[in-house]
C-alpha cells in the first residue's frame, strides 16, 4: 500500500481541452488580405484586428500575389480610367501621339509601370512577363 501513495496521479489530457487551431475560409483570408493592403502601414493593425500573426497574414499576401488564394477571384482584367481631354488640346488629324506622352500601368501585385505611349506591345509584354510575376 506505500507504494501506491508515493507514486504520483496522472491526468489525462485530451485535444478538445485546449484551445484548437482556428481554420479560416478563402473569402476569409482574401477578406483580411485585401484589408491589409487598403492604406498605410494597416498589415498590424490588421493582424491585432482579426487575431492573427503577422507571419500568416505575410503567407496569406504571398498567396494572393501568386494566384493561390481564391483562384475564383484571380485578376485578369486592370481597372483603366480614361479621362477626357479639351477640345481644345485633341487632334483628329494626327492619329500618332506625341513622344512625351507616358501611360502608367497599375499591376496586381502593388507596382507601377509608366511607359511611353507609342511603345511596341511585344516589349511590352516581355516588361511586364518580368515585372509581374515578382
Amino acid at each position: 500500500m506505500s507504494d501506491f501513495i508515493s507514486r504520483p496521479q496522472i491526468e489525462v489530457l485530451s485535444a478538445a481541452d485546449g484551445d484548437r487551431r482556428r481554420s479560416w475560409s478563402d473569402d476569409d483570408k482574401l477578406r483580411i488580405v485585401e484589408e491589409s493592403y487598403i492604406g498605410h502601414r494597416q498589415a498590424a493593425v490588421t493582424t491585432r484586428r482579426h487575431g492573427i500573426c503577422r507571419s500568416l497574414l505575410t503567407t496569406w499576401q504571398w498567396q494572393y500575389r501568386n494566384g493561390e488564394l481564391g483562384s475564383s477571384r484571380l485578376v485578369s482584367f486592370a481597372p483603366v480610367t480614361v479621362t477626357k481631354v479639351p477640345a481644345s488640346q485633341a487632334n483628329p488629324v494626327d492619329p500618332c501621339p506625341p513622344s512625351d506622352c507616358l501611360v502608367e500601368i497599375a499591376l496586381p501585385n502593388r507596382r507601377r509601370l509608366i511607359v511611353p505611349m507609342g511603345v511596341e506591345p511585344e516589349a511590352l509584354g516581355r516588361i511586364l512577363a518580368v515585372v509581374d510575376r515578382q
